[in-house]
C-alpha cells in the first residue's frame, strides 16, 4: 500500500537540529494540528536518528528528507536505515534524496562534486540492489532542472523541488504527466508587510542564491542575472510568500493548481534557532 501525500505538510530546520526534545514535542503538535508530513534537510549529522525521532513522536504523519544529500551517505546504509525505520514505524518514511551543490560538498573536498545526474542515478542503483532494496515508490528526487525531473520519472516517485514558483510546479507537472507526485516547498513570512518580510528573508534567500543549482534555474524560468544578484523585489515575491494566512494559502492554491500533490510549507521568522510554532498554529487555522 502507497503512501498518501497530500494536503498540507511543514519543511523545518527546527525540527531536524534544534532540541531534540522541543522537536518530538512539535512534531506530535504539527499531526494533531493536520500537517500530513514532516520534512527535513540533510546538512550533515545522524539524519536517520532525527528521523526516527521524529517517526516515534507520531503516529500517521509523513516523515521526509528534503533532501537526503547522497555525498554524505552510502546507499547500502541508508538502505539498511530505511528498512529499520519502515519496520518500526510503517510505511511512513519517504526518502527524498538530492545532489546538493557543488560549493558545499567541494568545500572540504575540491572536485568531488562532478557528474551530479550520473552520481545520482548510481546511488539509485545503490538503493535498488541494497537488501532490501528501497522501493522506487518510496522515493523522490530534489530535481529542479529537466534531466533531474526524467530521471524522477523513471527511478521515482516524483519531485521534491526546492525554492520554486507555481510556475515551475507547472513546468514539473506538464513533463512528469499524471501520476508521479509534484512536492514543492514553498518559504512563507507570516508578518504585517513588505518591509517585515524582506528585513527576514533577503540574507536567507542571498544564501540560496549563491549556489549555481538555484541561480541556475531561476535563470531558466525567466529571470535576470540581476534579479538573481540584487535580489530584486520581483524574484523576492516570486520565491516568498509574505503577509497575512490568506496571502500564505493563496500561493499554496497557487501550487495546487499548477499540478502539486503536496505542499510543504517553510516558515521563516527573525530568529531561524527558534520553532516557529506561533506561526505553524495560524497556518493550521488558516487550513481548516
Amino acid at each position: 500500500m502507497l503512501m498518501e501525500l497530500s494536503g498540507v505538510g511543514i519543511w523545518s530546520q527546527q525540527l531536524r537540529y534544534g532540541d531534540p526534545g522541543e522537536a518530538a514535542e512539535a512534531a506530535a503538535e504539527l499531526e494533531e494540528l493536520g500537517f500530513s508530513a514532516l520534512w527535513v534537510p540533510d546538512v550533515g549529522g545522524p539524519l536517520f536518528d532525527a528521523v526516527g525521532r521524529l517517526l516515534a513522536a507520531t503516529r500517521s504523519a509523513v516523515v521526509a528528507t528534503g533532501i537526503l544529500n547522497l555525498w554524505m551517505h552510502a546507499p547500502a546504509d541508508a538502505a539498511a536505515s530505511y528498512a529499520s525505520l519502515t519496520d518500526a514505524h510503517g510505511a511512513r518514511f519517504l526518502m527524498g534524496i538530492g545532489v546538493s551543490h557543488a560549493p558545499l560538498i567541494d568545500a572540504d573536498e575540491p572536485g568531488r562534486y562532478r557528474r551530479p545526474l550520473a552520481a545520482m542515478a548510481g546511488f539509485l542503483d545503490g538503493l535498488d540492489s541494497a537488501d532490501p532494496p528501497v522501493p522506487a515508490t518510496e522515493r523522490v528526487l530534489a530535481a529542479l532542472g529537466p534531466k533531474m525531473t526524467a530521471l524522477a520519472a523513471e527511478r521515482a516517485r516524483g519531485v521534491h523541488p526546492y525554492l520554486v514558483t507555481p510556475e515551475h510546479t507547472r513546468s514539473a507537472r506538464e513533463a512528469l504527466g499524471e501520476g508521479p507526485l509534484v512536492l514543492p516547498e514553498q518559504t512563507v513570512i507570516l508578518c504585517s508587510g513588505a518591509e517585515e518580510a524582506r528585513a527576514i528573508g533577503v540574507d536567507w534567500l542571498r544564501g540560496y542564491l549563491g549556489l549555481p543549482n538555484y541561480a541556475n534555474n531561476l535563470l531558466r524560468q525567466g529571470f535576470t542575472p540581476e534579479d538573481v544578484a540584487s535580489v530584486s523585489d520581483r524574484l523576492f515575491d516570486a520565491l516568498i510568500a509574505w503577509g497575512d494566512e490568506e496571502a500564505i494559502m493563496r500561493r499554496v492554491d497557487e501550487h495546487r493548481a499548477a499540478g502539486a500533490d503536496h505542499v510543504c510549507v517553510q516558515v521563516l521568522t527573525a530568529d531561524s534557532r527558534t520553532f516557529p510554532r506561533e506561526q505553524w498554529r495560524r497556518l493550521a487555522a488558516a487550513l481548516r
